[in-house]
């Protein structure tokens, strides 16, 4: 019987422990070092919003939607959960488009939002005379925070946990890279088979002295409770005003007034205040003032209305305001729950009960990537970088969230050995997966502060310029950003042969691409193989899947003599492609690159810098990337610019990817898709064994149930990612990624549909719909006469 240990006492904590016991854990023990909800559970608002800006977020959340009822049924103990339903409001058009996506999303996980017009909102109080829509959503909510904590706590115990107030944890202890248990503040020890830290915005330190980057930060969080108000509708819905960042709700009569804000204070979980329960800070109205002008100008009766109670209390919140979930990258058996982002309570019901199941069931019941702590690049964790963060993370919450939106406060955190040298060639930069990468190159001022738009974007000519040269030249791609791992030893090819879905067993310089699989045949890894020698493979993949993958790999081990060696910042990665790529080459370098087959890698030697080139292509076209140790970039980045290679950004290379129909982890791609559904079947060799390979002769056998499709789109929408498609009214699927294409001019989008679709259908683009048809073959180059010239 294994034990499992879980810190912290709030929503989150409880949650955790409730799912972990009713799941039949028999020996799990919940610490807290004050009392139940002491941190920041007590003084949370209470609002149950199902619906989130993602399917899969939406999903955790609506989980809130059973539990809550379920629990006081199951306790006999009041959460004082009260449906109350709910309004988006939206003071700009653009606005209404991003409505429309998260409303379509949410009425196929279950929900039932509808776009109203500002007359249909009916909340009399509200002045909405400058709003131009609103979204309702029937399925909000409240619930009483403390309430709901101690019925998670009954509940739990009712199960058979163990809950202990008054008591510290001061260290995770961790030995052969799992965690064992922890060390309490009197000295004493308590050993653990798994440790699941949920200590709220006091998670950071314990975490990482057990090896554990978590990028957190509390902040001081207001709000307001006015006194009472005659005439409130009962219930009171939870209105959210997107654009002046502000929500109200309704409590007993009154009104709860309270915002996300730019510049949040950032407070210290661990200074002198850190250890006291109940922890209220001073007023601020200052900090408060934007928010009550805001509110007043929304509902103009509060002018004559008291206010009760001001309400400061430390919030956590995260680098990239999503939730911090999951089993540790580097440490086997210890979990994470934690950085909610002042939607805790609402997030506890989904995040406790998936939790649980992975840590009962050893690996991921959903696919949970968007929360998954293996997402985080532990450099973001400084303290200096997150402070730096909350100039804007916070307010995101609310703020508008426009396609291609690039974050402004904490940049430069990663910048490759070349990063200079494509500023130069006019990079207009932008995050990819924590990296400063080119999206576009401005040829002049004019086209570097592009504006943000929900249609037709800005930057979608520079991309078709910038791809056209490769018709003729030669563009060169920063590419460094990729994962590069290296499996080495004398059992290397035996590891990845029991893994891989194609065979690796190939001679020293070819190149692979493949996937590797859970038991259940979802993908989780899809790369590019290249065996440097006998001992010796280079896994290349996605830069966001960095600290998964490795992860994966080292969790995959079962006592092989292997090493696995993360290189990804060794190198840089230039990628060279277009019809004029070899010529260019040759004129730099004195190898062979005429007989050079497709899918092989050799070393090279460019103005007179040893480098490795594999001729691969994400674009399509004639090219090779070419990989040099980052000490020496700056010499071979020149030589192919003296070649008159031009740079080619990343939303070009976007747009080129999405014309070959190259599938993407992370959106075509993950943990609950197979290769059959996706189209990947011809990266498998049935002749030998791997991890998943009985799921899919299963499947196989059964037949697929759906399939992921090309589509191109007429009416030129912009398609992002979870549009809807139907077919004759019905709904048949959804997009998994989309662009439009730089080369061909089509709106393109990889699609996953129920069998039996025929091949004209509609997507759903913001609240309306276009036609569509299946292409038979990607539009660009469909037979790769260009990419294997």
């Amino acid at each position: 019987m294994r034990t499992i240990i879980v810190i912290g006492g709030g929503a989150i904590g409880l949650s955790v422990a409730y799912h972990l016991a009713k799941r039949g854990e028999k020996n799990v023990t919940l610490l807290e070092r004050n009392q139940l909800t002491s941190g920041t559970s007590w003084h949370a608002a209470g609002i149950v919003g199902p619906l989130r800006a993602t399917a899969n977020m939406t999903k955790i959340a609506s989980h809130a939607l059973q539990l809550f009822p379920q629990l006081e049924a199951e306790t006999g103990m009041s959460t004082g959960y009260r449906s109350t339903g709910g309004y988006w409001l939206a003071r700009e058009h653009e606005r209404m488009d991003e409505l429309h996506r998260i409303a379509a999303s949410g009425r196929h996980m279950g929900l039932t939002p509808e776009i109203i017009s500002p007359a249909d909102v009916a909340v009399p109080q509200l002045d909405l005379s400058s709003h131009v829509g609103a979204l309702r959503v029937p399925e909000d909510a409240n619930v009483n925070p403390v309430d709901l904590c101690m019925a998670y706590a009954r509940a739990a115990k009712n199960h058979g946990a163990v809950i202990r107030e008054g008591v510290s944890v001061t260290r995770i202890v961790t030995q052969g890279g799992s965690a064992t248990g922890v060390v309490l503040a009197d000295g004493s020890a308590m050993p653990a088979d798994a440790v699941v830290l949920c200590a709220g915005a006091w998670s950071k330190k314990l975490a990482h002295d057990a090896g554990l980057a978590l990028p957190l930060q509390a902040v001081e969080h207001m709000y307001i409770v006015t006194e009472p108000i005659p005439g409130l509708p009962n219930p009171f819905p939870v209105v959210r005003d997107l654009d002046s960042g502000i929500y109200v709700k309704g409590d007993a009569g009154k009104l709860v007034i309270g915002g996300f804000e730019p510049n949040a204070k950032v407070w210290d979980a661990h200074g002198p205040e850190g250890n006291r329960p109940f922890l209220e800070m001073p007023e601020d109205w200052d900090q408060f003032g934007p928010f009550m002008e805001a509110a007043l100008a929304l509902i103009p009766s509060l002018a004559t209305v008291g206010i009760q109670h001001f309400m400061n209390g430390p919030e956590s919140f995260t680098v990239d305001t999503r939730p911090l979930v999951g089993e540790a990258p580097l440490v086997d058996g210890l979990f994470v729950a934690a950085g909610m982002n002042s939607v805790g309570i609402m997030s506890s019901a989904g995040i406790g009960k998936y939790l649980a199941d992975w840590i009962v069931d050893g690996e991921q019941p959903i696919d949970l990537w968007e929360v998954d702590i293996a997402r985080i690049d532990p450099a973001t964790a400084s303290d200096s970088h997150m402070q730096e963060r909350m100039i804007e993370a916070v307010s995101d919450l609310f703020a508008m969230h426009w396609p291609f939106k690039q974050p402004t406060a904490g940049r430069g955190l990663r910048r490759s050995a070349l990063h200079d040298k494509w500023a130069a060639q006019g990079a207009v930069f932008g995050l990819t997966a924590g990296w400063e990468r080119g999206l576009w190159y401005a040829t002049d001022e004019s086209e570097r502060k592009l504006p943000y738009s929900v249609g037709v974007q800005a930057w979608q000519g520079i991309a078709e310029r910038e791809a056209a040269q490769m018709a003729k030249g030669t563009a060169l791609i920063d590419l460094s950003p990729f994962t590069k791992i290296d499996v080495k030893g004398i059992d290397a090819e035996a590891f990845l042969q029991r893994l891989c879905t194609a065979n690796v067993a190939r001679e020293i310089g070819r190149a692979v691409y493949l996937l590797m699989l859970n038991a259940r045949g979802g993908i989780e890894m899809d790369v590019t193989v290249t065996r440097l020698d006998e001992r010796t493979f280079r896994i290349t993949s996605g830069a966001a899947t960095r600290q998964r993958d490795l992860a994966f790999l080292r969790r995959s081990l079962r006592g092989e003599t292997v090493s696995i060696t993360d290189r990804t910042e060794d190198f840089c990665v230039i990628g060279a492609m277009g019809a004029n790529a070899r010529s260019a080459l040759q004129g730099i370098s004195d190898d062979d690159w005429t007989d050079f087959p497709f899918s092989t890698c050799r070393d090279v030697t460019i103005a007179g810098v040893t480098c490795s080139a594999t001729r691969l292509s994400f674009v399509g076209e004639l090219g090779w990337e070419i990989s040099v140790a980052a000490a020496h970039a700056v010499g071979v980045f020149d030589a192919l610019i003296s070649a008159d290679a031009k740079p080619m950004g990343h939303h070009a290379l976007n747009g080129c990817r999405i014309e070959k129909g190259y599938r993407h982890w992370g959106h075509d791609l993950g943990p609950e898709l197979t290769p059959l559904e996706t189209g990947l079947g011809f990266a498998i060799d049935w002749s030998k064994q791997f991890k998943g390979k009985a799921a899919l002769e299963k499947q196989k056998a059964q037949g697929l149930s759906r399939r992921m499709v090309l589509l191109a789109i007429e009416g030129d929408p912009l398609i992002l990612h979870d549009e809807p498609v139907y077919q004759n009214g019905q709904h048949v699927g959804g997009v998994t990624s989309g662009a439009k294409g730089v080369r061909t001019g089509l709106t393109l989008a990889l699609a996953l549909l129920l069998t039996g679709t025929s091949d004209d259908v509609e997507v759903e683009v913001a609240g309306k719909r276009y036609p569509a048809h299946v292409l038979a073959k990607p539009p660009f180059d469909p037979g790769g006469a260009r990419m294997k010239a």
